[in-house]
């Protein structure tokens, strides 16, 4: 089945629709001048296709934009979309693209070469500047620029950071440091590239502005969302601790303070 022939829901989004996505965020940031750009989101969705417990949209879209739950007044602190028809585009979007990255990262893939392979939407701010007229460069001079997706990776563990309990390691020890490689390998691109820039990561002819290391750490960054999501697919939801109260012997006192003995209260009957 090709793209055309699949339901709306589930086709693979156009740029034309990126750049929908980029209009929404804009006029939210008009409201709420930290909300995310499309690069960020797109690491933090991510991480919540990879963590351990399924979280709903309607639990992390809130976390992830500050906007308020469906139905709830704007908070004046926060984010809002201008009204439930730009809320249900933007969804509709996300959903698109949700769908699309979990069947990427549910694919059985051998080569970051591969059609089916996950592949995150990333800009490379620094090439895109380094081929800029000279006149508009100069506009970024001595602009903190991120690397090449710093962004994207910095997205990934603000996820991570906001369900600190869905990420906690596992008590085997095998699939702990399992965890933290993987984790380790998204954190190295919360870094800074500053070697220098040899190769152009989304053009072949494009200007340098990404090391090879840079470029080589993307790669091993990708395949350690693969991991994640088959570490905790394989664990499978964490099992809560039932904790069961020790029920009072018959001539303790009973725990409702009654003053009374606990077969004369509570425990009658």
């Amino acid at each position: 089945m090709n793209a055309s022939t699949l339901p709306i829901s589930s086709q693979p989004l156009e740029v034309e629709d990126f750049d929908a996505l980029d209009a929404i965020l804009d006029d939210l940031r008009t409201r709420y001048d930290e909300t995310p750009q499309w690069e960020f989101c797109e690491g933090f969705m991510a991480a919540v296709a990879c963590t351990r417990r399924p979280i709903a949209a309607a639990e992390y879209l809130p976390v992830l934009l500050a906007t308020p739950d469906e139905g709830e007044a704007p908070d004046p602190e926060g984010g809002s979309f201008a009204d439930a028809s730009q809320r249900e585009r933007f969804v509709a979007l996300w959903d698109r693209r949700w769908h699309e990255v979990q069947t990427a990262l549910d694919s059985e893939v051998d080569s970051l070469e591969d059609d089916r392979c996950y592949h995150p939407e990333v800009m490379d701010i620094r090439g895109a500047v380094a081929e800029m007229p000279p006149e508009e460069r100069a506009a970024f001079k001595g602009e903190d620029l991120p690397a090449f997706a710093q962004v994207w990776a910095l997205g990934f563990m603000f996820a991570v950071e906001s369900w600190p309990d869905e990420w906690m390691a596992p008590r085997d020890k095998d699939a702990a440091k399992w965890l933290d490689d993987a984790l380790q390998a998204v954190v190295a691109m919360t870094e800074d590239d500053a070697a220098a820039p040899e190769v152009s990561p989304l053009s072949e002819d494009g200007a340098p502005s990404t090391s090879i290391a840079r470029l080589n750490a993307f790669g091993e960054a990708i395949w350690a969302v693969y991991d994640l999501r088959e570490l905790w697919k394989t664990l499978g939801p964490k099992i809560e601790t039932v904790r069961v109260e020790a029920t009072p012997g018959r001539n303790d006192l009973c725990p409702c303070g009654s003053g009374k003995k606990y077969k004369k209260c509570h425990g009658a009957g």
